[in-house]
């Protein structure tokens, strides 16, 4: 199936893989490496009471000839203005793992450059942005990244040792994570909305005191909850995860 065209909110930075008519807008943003189909099981799940918009960031799939963004500041500014439109109504924003980060960081831009928030934040494996880690995959050679992904278990095996297809990606995975391991969160950033953080109970990426530090970046309603598993926790919980996400827009379960 090929994505479904979004509303004038630069078609470019945006899939949408399955309508949904009057229900609440929810943007995702995928993990280093990832891509905007990471998010079509949550869009099939939430469809059609929920509009999913998957962020596609440039370097991979259908934009791998377009330049990599490899800083947080510099993804932020560029996904913000692209979904701008999206904003014109309520949107609630998930990411997980870099993608959470990034949300957040679009988060605090609508707020000092709107003047409005979002409806609702998930921020999903990743821990919060005062605890900094001196972490350096981007500096490794290509054996380095891949053993990093195997390690991770977010990527199909075959992928790890397909040289055709790592040839091709990992530029990209460079680029993403020198933008998420230089990044430097401002602990004065925070937001108004409702947070909701999900966090892994065995993801040695993120502990669950630095998961739970998130609350110190919004005035708003703050919700931890854990799950069983590592770092990739949302492949196995992917119902729990999406029902969740129902109860935090108050959309019930059809």
């Amino acid at each position: 199936m090929n994505p479904v065209s979004s509303p004038s909110a630069g078609e470019t930075w945006v899939r949408r893989f399955h309508h949904a008519e009057d229900g609440p807008r929810l943007v995702c943003f995928p993990h280093a490496g990832g891509s905007a189909a990471f998010y079509r099981p949550m869009s099939a799940a939430l469809s059609p009471d929920i509009g999913v918009f998957a962020v596609q960031y440039p370097g991979r799939q259908d934009r791998l000839h377009e330049p990599c963004i490899d800083s947080i500041p510099g993804l932020a500014d560029a996904a913000f203005e692209a979904l701008a439109p999206l904003t014109d109504e309520p949107v609630a924003l998930f990411g997980h793992s870099m993608g959470a980060t990034l949300a957040f960081e679009l988060a605090v831009r609508m707020e000092k450059r709107l003047g409005r928030s979002p409806s609702a934040l998930f921020l999903s494996g990743r821990r919060a942005p005062t605890h900094f880690r001196a972490e350096s995959v981007h500096t490794r050679d290509d054996a380095g990244i891949v053993a990093e992904l195997a390690a991770l278990s977010g990527t199909a095996p075959a992928l790890l040792q397909n040289r055709e297809i790592l040839d091709m990606v990992l530029p990209m995975l460079r680029s993403d994570y020198r933008a998420i391991e230089t990044y430097r969160g401002g602990a004065d950033d925070v937001v108004s909305c409702p947070v909701t953080v999900l966090t892994g109970e065995s993801d040695d990426r993120v502990s669950v005191q630095e998961a739970a530090d998130w609350a110190a970046h919004t005035r708003g309603a703050f919700t931890l909850q854990t799950f069983p598993g590592g770092h990739f926790f949302l492949d196995d919980h992917r119902e729990a995860v999406t029902d969740l996400i129902r109860a935090g827009l108050a959309v019930p379960r059809r």
